[in-house]
């Protein structure tokens, strides 16, 4: 059983910075993905970004694109998510997830075949004001 803890999330102005980190308990080899996804009052679940395990590859949406940057710590099995040029657009609830969709679905070579258990953690909310 996969367990994922997140942490820092907060308020920030337009323009600013915050780092979410999410720590993962229980992986396996058969985990092969970990990242973000957000939602929004309102709106769908949008993948942010995501990180395949083996080949290291990365997945960012096109909306937080050159702003956001996803990297992993081995040695501490947690995964960051620095979040630069913050917008009020990216205010939402943040959740981490191994083996999603989203985030996941465009790391593997086809997802529905081999679909994975995907896991998610309770989320932590970012606001952005202008």
């Amino acid at each position: 059983q996969v367990q994922l803890a997140e942490s820092g999330g907060g308020s920030v102005q337009e323009g600013g910075s915050l780092r979410l980190s999410c720590t993962a308990s229980g992986l396996s080899r058969s985990n092969h993905c970990m990242g973000w996804l957000r939602q929004a009052p309102g709106k769908e679940r949008e993948g942010v970004a995501s990180l395949y395990f083996g080949t290291n590859s990365a997945y960012y949406g096109d909306s937080v694109e050159g702003r956001f940057t996803i990297s992993r710590d081995n040695a501490k099995n947690t995964v960051y998510l620095q979040m630069d040029g913050l917008k009020p657009e990216d205010t939402a609830m943040y959740y981490c997830a191994t083996d999603a969709s989203p985030p996941c679905e465009y790391l593997y070579t086809d997802y529905d075949q081999e679909d994975p258990k995907p896991y998610w953690g309770q989320g932590t909310q970012v606001t952005v004001s202008s």
